[in-house]
């Protein structure tokens, strides 16, 4: 912007040197007969030195002395003034003089002579000199006259009657043309500055109103550019912002309605069978004993949902602290796999857990991590059929490492695999009394995504769900 401004303005003193060139042409084609007038002298005095010339010349003695006591007029006149003549030879040395001589000068040097004939207006006196010849010598004229007598001025009329039009035409012009380049240049760099705001205006109007898809091109300086270029990158933010509050915002009311309709259902079986207690219908005690099942097993179903919504939020609230640090993860995994083993073996499943036997480290918190591992598992346990292989396996990268639950059970279906880790969503999409809470995918990747780490969802030959942890090591 500074660049193109100071252009701008280098450019435009350029026109207006050339505006005032054009004027100062049109001036010279307009004269006629350019001269400054003749000196004009006052008072009625004779102040040329040569006019005195011939007088003298005739009142010196022959050989030289003093001047007669003429009564020419001239000579009087020049002394009555108080002014005076002298003679001065080849060396410039005063042999002579005529009237009353007021200075003390017997002799001039060449740069005397000339600063007293610059005649200026502080000189105590007047000036002038001419070449006189005495008996074959070269001598000169020296006329002097106090300078208050004398009044030397310089008319300048001449110049204005020798143009064409009057002096204010071409003032007139001059500023006419100036005043035209200023509005010019105004409106053209205005223009330059206007219209990139306008966009940017604009575009801040559109913002206000809602628009968070508004997107900008600016061409101009580099400036405004960079202007776009931020507002460009501010409306994505915005817009990606906004997208991720309402998706929240539709999460959140989801998640709602999924709990509400989760837990009413095992609500509703306890208050059936606790009815039928109070009512008396159990009469016999392998009935009551059997109630007694259904209502203590949906409790506990209540309690893992709530305890699930809670861990879910409990990750997601600022006053959650993590203890991220760079640990040995290889016999982590060992005992998670331990505390895990008596589920497995229940449900019949072929365990194949793969550690190498070197010292792995990663970057991770063990309540968070350990949580990840065991609901990867439990969502295998929970959907997959008696003698289903279930692998464990971690596997060192060189930026980070791997942890792989995978099995060959049921496998989840191709168009869950975009929602899978969405709360309540389950991979048989029933919501029956023998499946999960629906929230242990939603929490494992939660937990995964704070370490800084991924959970990604594949398949691989066999094996038909691959769930792989990628945490930073």
């Amino acid at each position: 912007m500074q660049t193109s401004l100071t252009l701008d303005f280098l450019l435009f003193n350029f026109f207006l040197l050339l505006l005032v060139l054009i004027v100062y042409l049109m001036v010279s084609l307009d004269v006629v007969d350019f001269r400054i007038s003749d000196q004009v002298v006052d008072p009625d005095l004779n102040v040329e030195a040569h006019v005195y010339v011939a007088e003298l010349e005739n009142e010196f003695y022959s050989g030289g002395g003093s001047v007669s006591k003429g009564k020419d007029t001239e000579i009087q006149r020049l002394k009555d003034s108080g002014g005076w003549i002298e003679i001065l030879d080849a060396n410039r040395n005063v042999i002579r003089h005529v009237g009353d001589k007021q200075d003390a000068f017997t002799q001039y040097s060449e740069a005397d002579l000339y600063d007293g004939l610059e005649n200026r207006s502080d000189q105590e006196y007047y000036y002038s000199i001419t070449p006189l010849s005495i008996e074959g010598a070269v001598a000169y004229v020296l006329l002097k006259i106090p300078r208050d007598l004398v009044s030397v001025r310089i008319n300048d009329n001449q110049l204005i009657t020798n143009l064409k039009h009057p002096l204010s035409f071409y003032i007139m012009i001059g500023i006419g043309l100036v005043l035209l380049l200023i509005f010019v240049y105004s409106y053209w760099v205005a223009r330059r500055i206007k219209k990139p705001l306008s966009i940017l205006s604009s575009g801040l109007t559109q913002m206000i109103q809602g628009n968070y898809s508004t997107r900008m091109s600016i061409s101009a300086e580099r400036e405004f550019v960079q202007i776009g270029e931020t507002f460009n990158y501010m409306a994505d933010v915005i817009e990606n912002t906004s997208a991720e509050k309402r998706y929240a915002e539709e999460s959140k009311q989801r998640l709602i309605v999924d709990l509400s309709h989760d837990l009413k259902t095992p609500i509703t079986s306890i208050q059936g069978y606790a009815q039928a207690l109070v009512e008396g219908r159990g009469e016999d005690k392998d009935r009551q004993q059997r109630y007694l099942g259904y209502i203590y097993n949906k409790s506990v179903q209540v309690a893992r949902m709530i305890q699930n919504m809670l861990e879910l939020l409990k990750v997601d609230s600022p006053d959650f602290r993590m203890h991220i640090q760079r640990r040995e993860i290889g016999e982590f995994v060992r005992e998670i796999m331990a505390d895990t083993y008596g589920e497995i073996e229940q449900k019949q499943f072929v365990l194949h857990v793969l550690v190498p036997d070197q010292v792995i480290y990663a970057r991770y918190d063990p309540e968070l991590l350990s949580r990840v591992i065991q609901n990867l598992i439990t969502n295998a346990l929970s959907y997959n059929p008696i003698g289903t292989e279930l692998r464990v396996e971690l596997i060192p990268l060189h930026t980070h490492v791997v942890i792989e639950v995978a099995d060959n059970g049921v496998g989840i279906p191709q168009e869950l695999w975009s929602t899978i880790f969405d709360p309540f969503v389950r991979g048989d999409e029933a919501r029956t009394a023998t499946g999960g809470t629906g929230l242990g995918l939603s929490i494992a990747r939660r937990n995964t995504e704070k370490m800084g780490g991924r959970l990604i969802l594949s398949r691989r030959g066999r094996e038909t769900t691959v769930f792989s942890i990628e945490i930073p090591n």
